[in-house]
């Protein structure tokens, strides 16, 4: 496994190989997201969180992902357009890439080796299968829109469930926390 996540290749949504070098001390929320999801709308709350937060160092990466229920099917075209015509996302949204299993692309796999623990899990698994679908196991990514933060350092600090929003206490309060450490 990678040691840094910022050694990790990925890939941009216009098909260019990157890093997340150009984001050393920043504070990262990294999210799987998708296009077609009952929570689809908390695009917008991602982007006013990063529109709010940008300044004083916070960068909201998103990775759609096709691994729940096929709720991300597009290109990564589509995808961009999507993002921008619907919530006017001007965070970085980048290819496509899987988030569970066999073939978790090697960010996830770094994410979930260093934070385990998805909090708040429970509840989204029982809301899963109170719509009949099996929930994935623990490390594994629960659902599209699971949130992964990210401290200066390079660091994993929390780790939330997919049903925790931009806008949930929580999830700002530990944002706020990591921006004021410099």
């Amino acid at each position: 496994m990678t040691t840094s996540l910022y050694d990790i290749t990925l890939r941009q949504a216009n098909g260019s190989d990157t890093t997340l070098a150009d984001y050393k001390g920043q504070v990262l929320l990294i999210v799987n997201v998708a296009s077609k999801c009952g929570l689809t709308p908390q695009y917008e709350g991602l982007e006013k969180l990063f529109e709010t937060y940008r300044d004083q160092g916070l960068t909201v990466l998103g990775f759609p992902a096709n691994d729940f229920a096929g709720q991300e099917p597009g290109t990564d075209a589509e995808i961009a357009s999507f993002c921008s015509l619907n919530y006017g996302v001007q965070f970085p949204v980048f290819s496509k890439i899987v988030v569970t299993g066999d073939n978790k692309h090697p960010l996830y796999q770094w994410l979930t080796a260093a934070q385990p623990v998805t909090e708040e899990r429970a509840g989204v698994e029982t809301m899963l299968r109170g719509h009949k679908i099996d929930p994935t196991s623990a490390p594994e990514v629960v659902w599209n829109f699971e949130k992964f933060l990210i401290n200066r350092k390079g660091e994993v600090v929390r780790r939330f469930a997919p049903a925790t929003t931009a806008e949930a206490p929580q999830l700002v309060e530990a944002v706020k926390k990591e921006l004021a450490n410099k």
